[in-house]
């Protein structure tokens, strides 16, 4: 492992795009901790304290704690995975985005641009929601915005808007030059950043005898037996056999080889579960800012929708589920791949070529993305039950492990390939981290 860690900094090329990427992630670091102007920081803190657990506790953790302390990176990366989201849902139903996706490279990149569009109108709908929020609360008898006003309003959507076009301008320059996902690595490094002062807290919760010995043990049992359940199913696969019959080109005879189709059991990734959150935390964030005794019902659904209620527990499996489902469709085209096939001469023992073998693979993948759809939901939903039953800090969640596990994996396949591809032992002398198609 240690030699692996050394061949890095061996091959330029891979040692230039790690460095950037650590040099880009410190650069969001930094933001994070800058404060939005006009907002009483002890007000906002006391706050806070007061909302752990809550809607407030879970947006917080993917925007790494910038949004507890209002900093201009308060927004995060989701309006950005919320514009996809809209993006790719409009790509089935609207002609000319499908044609767009269709496209290749240029209509990867006109997609993108409006991507980014959508990500800048977001901000500053949501921003104005929390400017709007932040004058009308109260924390005892002082407020938390110190001089309310549409100065103040116009300010917090121009600072928050700017902070959060600034982290997507972060995300796209890591993926472009540096190693890895961009978005994925800031959310990760976001999430990654409370995991110490998750630590702390829950040794002084067992000095001060507010959780058992036990109860600890049980959480990092839960703990290892996610990661450990993530690295399994992202490395799972279904190998579906196929046959190319022998060709003789000239004096050559070509062909006549057998192979396989591997279909992943989580062909999705991460992607669901950072989805199904988007959708469910913005929404609510936007609805808590404005309850009031006016508006009794408003409390109600802000309530029934907290991590680890019932309505949210529902809504959450039925998302990621759906969203497991929508993103493989999206990334993996039975059709395509049996036109291929039957273009070079491949076939499946037994399945006839063209549709009768898209078919197959179809059923095949419908079948392994059920598992990875249930995977997924079940990982996401207990530990955050377990959690909320055991009173344990809630950045503990498997929603978190979920997306640093994810994304660690994907990242070290990519650096795995560098190495390999120069003639470098990887991580594992022993086969290889199969990456995931993304």
């Amino acid at each position: 492992m240690i030699q692996s860690f050394r061949n890095i900094f061996k091959i330029p090329e891979l040692k230039n795009r790690v460095l950037f990427t650590l040099a880009m992630l410190a650069i969001y670091r930094v933001g994070a901790h800058i404060p939005t102007p006009g907002i009483n920081a002890a007000q906002l803190a006391e706050f806070f304290n007061q909302a752990k657990g809550t809607i407030f506790g879970f947006f917080d953790m993917f925007s790494g704690g910038a949004f507890s302390n209002m900093t201009v990176f308060s927004l995060g990366i989701m309006p950005y995975i919320s514009a996809s989201i809209i993006l790719q849902l409009l790509a089935v139903v609207v002609p000319y985005l499908e044609r767009l996706s269709k496209e290749g490279e240029q209509g990867r990149r006109k997609i993108t641009q409006y991507t980014r569009y959508g990500t800048v109108v977001l901000s500053v709908i949501q921003s104005a929601g929390i400017s709007l929020g932040l004058e009308r609360m109260m924390v005892g008898e002082g407020s938390i915005v110190v001089n309310p006003g549409w100065r103040f309003r116009i300010m917090t959507i121009i600072t928050l808007t700017a902070g959060t076009a600034f982290i997507m301008w972060l995300g796209e320059q890591i993926t472009e030059r540096g190693i890895g996902n961009g978005i994925s690595l800031i959310i990760s490094a976001g999430i990654v950043v409370a995991l110490p002062s998750a630590v702390f807290k829950t040794i002084e919760q067992l000095r001060n005898n507010e959780i058992k010995l036990y109860t600890v043990a049980f959480m990092l049992l839960v703990i290892v037996i996610v990661v450990a359940g993530v690295v399994v199913m992202q490395q799972a696969q279904r190998r579906i056999p196929v046959q190319y019959p022998k060709r003789v080109v000239g004096r050559r005879v070509m062909g006549g080889q057998s192979t396989h189709i591997p279909l992943r059991i989580n062909t999705a990734g991460v992607i669901p579960v950072i989805f199904a959150s988007s959708l469910i935390v913005l929404p609510v964030t936007v609805l808590q800012l404005f309850t009031s005794a006016e508006w009794p019902w408003v409390e109600t659904l802000v309530n029934a929708l907290a991590p680890g209620a019932l309505l949210y527990t529902i809504l959450y499996v039925i998302l990621i589920v759906f969203f497991t489902y929508f993103y493989t469709a999206i990334i993996f085209n039975p059709v395509d791949l049996a036109d291929n096939m039957k273009k070079y001469g491949g076939f499946i023992p037994g399945i006839r070529p063209g549709k009768r073998t898209s078919d197959f693979i179809d059923r095949a993948l419908t079948r392994v993305t059920l598992v990875g759809a249930v995977f997924l939901a079940g990982i996401s939903v207990l530990p955050t039950l377990l959690i909320s039953w055991l009173h344990v800090p809630f950045y503990f969640g498997g929603t978190a492990l979920l997306i640093v596990v994810g994304v660690g994996l994907d990242t070290v396949q990519q650096i795995e390939s560098h190495l390999i591809m120069r003639h470098y032992e990887g991580f594992m002398k022993r086969g290889r981290i199969r990456g995931r198609r993304s």
